[in-house]
């Protein structure tokens, strides 16, 4: 029998070339959309709501009375009730909770996602990072790790990641990607630190978030397993993914 295939997609701009209709879409955006998805429903809540919009997510809120939260260049957005960092949602507070979440750049790749026909849409960090390897191994399904970069932009820690679940899985795929061998390549080189391989090759994300005093916020993001859920994509939200969809 064939082994599926995987591919690495570094940016949204790139997503076009990718055949998404027939393969799980992991979706991943570390700094900051996933891990935080990863953690509100970790901590409890009932969904997250990615919207691709910040009016969009003010009037969900509304309509449905649930939390709404998000960013746009690293900070609050105006008229949202909280951002984008995982700390602003323990059990305490977000739990059996539901939240509209709208981000720069994971909600937004998410969206585009749906929109050229992918079946089966599931979020990865690394906070996440095992579960997500086990469901890719146990679905035996193409697989494309969508990097959600900033503003198109390739980044290092989407990079990073992608590289870490491809040197996790890679003898169940077959794998014909430079994209992928690229970011195990990545991974590999930097994994004892990550968040020291950030900050020696001057990462653009790293210095965004650095400069609003976000330090904790990135290495948090970069630890392994804190969250170990699959947030999985269904009926337009994110819910625990728990095997019978």
């Amino acid at each position: 029998m064939s082994k599926p295939t995987l591919y690495t997609c570094l940016s949204p701009s790139l997503l076009h070339l990718y055949d998404v209709r027939d393969s799980i879409v992991v979706v991943i955006d570390i700094l900051r959309a996933t891990s935080t998805i990863a953690t509100v429903l970790y901590n409890g809540a009932k969904a997250v709501i990615p919207v691709d919009s910040v009016e969009k997510c003010i009037q969900i809120g509304k309509e449905q009375q649930y939390i709404t939260a998000g960013e746009r260049d690293g900070k609050i957005a105006p008229g949202l009730q909280y951002g984008n960092s995982s700390f602003e949602y323990p059990r305490q507070f977000i739990e059996g909770k539901t939240l509209v979440l709208t981000t720069t750049n994971g909600t937004k790749l998410l969206h585009m996602a749906l929109a050229n026909g992918a079946t089966e849409i599931v979020t990865g960090s690394f906070l996440n990072l095992s579960a997500i390897c086990d469901h890719l191994v146990a679905q035996e399904q193409n697989v494309v790790l969508a990097c959600a970069a900033w503003k198109d932009k390739v980044n290092l820690e989407d990079t990073l990641f992608a590289g870490a679940v491809v040197s996790n899985i890679k003898e169940q795929f077959h794998i014909n990607c430079d994209s992928s061998h690229m970011a195990a390549t990545l991974y590999n080189t930097g994994k004892e630190d990550l968040y020291e391989f950030l900050k020696a090759n001057d990462a653009s994300h790293y210095h965004r978030l650095t400069n609003f005093g976000l330090e904790k916020d990135i290495r948090h993001c970069l630890t392994a397993d804190l969250a170990n859920i699959l947030p999985y994509y269904k009926n337009e939200a994110l819910t625990v993914y728990n095997g019978l969809y």
